[in-house]
């Protein structure tokens, strides 16, 4: 699963970013609400953790500006703010959970599950004599278990997620390792594990571009 969390708080960011990636979630979290615009494709998350009361915007704003962008990522409002009239705001305005803070990060968890199998309705994906269980995180050929690393297989999740299209490099590097500093070579790496499993040309290199998984 791959969680955005924008929240200015730099403890309880810090607390939560930590948490999720301690169950094995890959976090981008900013501090800086004005931050949310410079991210190139938000559909690269599962789900969208955000706060109400932020530095520059309130949190209803960025909601209402991701839903007319027709981006349909779950979103997740995380906030002090209880009354029920903020609530019905944020639902009408295409929240799709809320919790009031102060919170167990247990809950959390469970609710960024549930979001995230709700918006992936393709569970099982088949290429060939391979089947990809999403909700599972399994990869199977002729029935068979094949094992994955999670980094190969965060990279063969983003290529089913965007299935018949190109993904940029520089997508896969942020998606999959986030800001850590590796280059292009290590992305060639483990395409070329992943070939190894796939069908003959079931991923395409786009020299300069990025790769497709037909």
């Amino acid at each position: 699963m791959h969680v955005l969390l924008v929240e200015d708080d730099p403890l309880l960011g810090e607390t939560i970013e930590e948490y999720l990636k301690e169950n094995n979630i890959t976090v981008k979290w900013i501090q800086d609400d004005r931050e949310i615009d410079e991210i190139f494709d938000l559909n690269q998350f599962d789900v969208i953790v955000l706060d109400l009361m932020l530095k520059y915007r309130r949190g209803e704003e960025i909601l209402r500006d991701i839903r007319n962008k027709g981006i349909d990522v779950p979103v997740l409002i995380l906030t002090a703010k209880s009354d029920i009239r903020d609530k019905e705001v944020c639902f009408n305005l295409g929240a799709d959970d809320y919790i009031t803070k102060p919170f167990d990060p247990r809950e959390l968890l469970l609710r960024l599950k549930a979001l995230s199998k709700r918006k992936h309705k393709e569970y099982c994906v088949k290429i060939g004599d391979i089947t990809i269980d999403i909700d599972n995180q399994m990869v199977y050929k002729n029935g068979e278990e094949v094992k994955l690393s999670r980094t190969a297989w965060e990279l063969l999740y983003l290529l089913v997620k965007n299935r018949g299209s190109i993904v940029p490099t520089e997508r896969i590097l942020s998606y999959v390792w986030g800001d850590k500093p590796v280059g292009d070579e290590i992305v060639r790496t483990y395409i070329k594990e992943l070939r190894k499993i796939l069908p003959k040309d079931a991923i395409v290199t786009y020299k300069g571009r990025g790769y497709k998984l037909n």
